[in-house]
């Protein structure tokens, strides 16, 4: 079959899924509860099911106070069972994959059950609709007429007990449908390659040769490869390369660090990039509309979510809400009811909603990975938001970043402590200081008010990281690729104190 009539009858195919996407936009709660319900009745006779008498449950309200909301940790002995062969232990068909991950909190690895429902009706369904509402945007597109570059985590896959575990991008390669597997680049057994630096040279050589139409990936990771690509070919950008590229489909980490950095490398104004939110537990969003940076709750994918109000997080008044109950622009933790059998699993996430119809969601950090020592409640959205405006006024670009606390001590004041490697450092740091401090406190009110006249935090203290400082802290870890990072912010001086450790050192 001709090029061009695949990518018609793909384009085609894709945009039938529009009218069922139009129906949870018209009917998102009665959706959300008939799923809720369905999730439940499935269940019934599993171990959990049994457990909490599921039979008998009708109501939300009843689902609600019936079933607690658990963390990995309180569901890691069910999920170990089902690891060891054992099955209808918290969903009522087999598991056998599970989608390892070490998670970027502590190196102990979480096992998150993969079903083949989620397979099917979350990741693949999630990744089918990134493309069906590209293509519905940009019905001159034509990318079906090459490939789409993927990188994806170093992980294989591993046998235990007739279970199956490794990196989620490595369960998806395995479980490829043809159609996706007939539009990527590079092949599985590249894909699949563990060690990082040998799959990155593998991968630029089994690619710089292919039309190439669209990227997807980590925005950290990718820009690596793609900056290797350039150093290679000795090309100036990535349209003499690939002069058919028209889209770059990312996730994982907030892409406005890295924005300039890519439209120096893709030097069109109209060129897109398009964001999904979507992680081992569950496919969750996808941005909907051109050149925005909102994305679109999925509610049809097997999973029912719930909210935590982060102001009331983790205190004696924590309340749960679902989706009907949220408001604009408040942060709130998410909750998850999914088909692998997660039952209220909080996922460590935390998201604001920017539009209520739609329900459109911004991510904006992790419960865990945020600073409040001092009541400054400062979230990885706004030093994101900072980190790039203060690159912009100084002409500067980063590699990465984190940021720390600078506890107390007698009269001495607190402080926030940065530890930043830059690709190109600026000429003038405290410039780029003072631009960070006074965007942190335009974007948080209540940074400001700890930052007012020096009141209980001095101004925040920048480390100019050595080169590879953070590469060389997540290669002694085994974690370079796939969507590992060392987190931004943290309310502890570990991370920080590891990497000052480091400094000095060549790896």
């Amino acid at each position: 079959m001709p090029l061009p009539i695949i990518n018609s009858f793909a384009s085609w195919v894709l945009k039938q899924r529009i009218h069922q996407i139009e129906l949870f936009l018209k009917y998102p709660n009665e959706v959300q509860e008939e799923l809720l319900m369905n999730l439940i009745r499935a269940s019934e006779n599993t171990v959990i099911g049994l457990q909490y008498d599921y039979a008998s449950i009708n109501s939300y309200q009843t689902f609600s106070e019936r079933v607690p909301v658990s963390t990995y940790e309180e569901l890691q002995p069910l999920i170990e069972r089902t690891r060891k062969g054992e099955q209808n232990v918290f969903w009522e068909t087999p598991i056998k994959w599970f989608a390892k991950s070490s998670g970027t909190t502590n190196a102990k690895s979480k096992f998150i059950p993969v079903s083949n429902e989620a397979l099917e009706d979350c990741h693949y369904k999630g990744s089918k609709d990134l493309l069906c509402m590209y293509l519905n945007n940009n019905e001159d597109s034509e990318l079906f007429l090459g490939k789409s570059l993927r990188l994806g985590g170093s992980s294989q896959i591993y046998e235990d007990n007739n279970t199956f575990f490794g990196d989620l991008s490595a369960i998806l390669i395995e479980n490829m449908p043809i159609w996706a597997e007939f539009s990527s680049t590079p092949s599985n057994k590249t894909s699949l390659m563990s060690e990082w630096e040998s799959k990155i040279a593998a991968i630029i050589n089994e690619t710089k040769t292919e039309n190439v139409t669209s990227f997807a990936g980590v925005p950290s990771w990718l820009l690596v490869l793609m900056n290797k690509v350039l150093e290679e070919t000795g090309k100036g950008n990535l349209f003499e390369i690939w002069p058919n590229l028209e889209v770059y489909f990312h996730g994982g980490v907030n892409f406005e660090p890295y924005r300039e950095q890519y439209q120096k490398i893709l030097p069109k104004s109209d060129f897109k990039y398009y964001e999904i939110y979507n992680a081992s537990e569950g496919f969750f969003a996808i941005q909907d509309l051109n050149n925005s940076s909102d994305l679109l709750l999925m509610l049809d994918y097997g999973i029912f979510y719930e909210f935590i109000p982060m102001d009331t997080f983790g205190t004696p008044d924590q309340k749960i809400i679902r989706l009907a109950d949220v408001e604009l622009f408040k942060n709130y933790a998410l909750v998850i009811t999914t088909n692998s059998g997660l039952w209220r699993y909080l996922i460590g996430d935390t998201v604001r909603f920017t539009s209520l119809k739609p329900y459109r969601i911004r991510v904006t950090g992790r419960t865990k990975h945020h600073i409040n020592v001092f009541g400054e409640e400062l979230m990885v959205e706004n030093t994101d938001q900072a980190i790039a405006k203060a690159c912009q006024f100084t002409q500067t670009e980063i590699v990465d970043y984190t940021v720390a606390p600078v506890f107390m001590k007698e009269k001495e004041k607190g402080a926030h402590e940065w530890m930043i490697e830059f690709k190109k450092n600026p000429t003038d740091i405290g410039a780029f200081q003072k631009i960070l401090d006074q965007t942190l406190q335009s974007l948080n009110s209540d940074y400001e008010a700890k930052r007012y006249n020096n009141m209980t935090l001095n101004p925040l203290i920048i480390n100019i990281a050595r080169k590879d400082l953070f590469y060389d802290w997540l290669k002694e870890r085994d974690k370079l690729g796939g969507q590992h990072k060392i987190p931004r912010l943290s309310n502890q001086r570990d991370y920080l104190e590891q990497l000052k450790s480091m400094q000095f050192q060549t790896i």
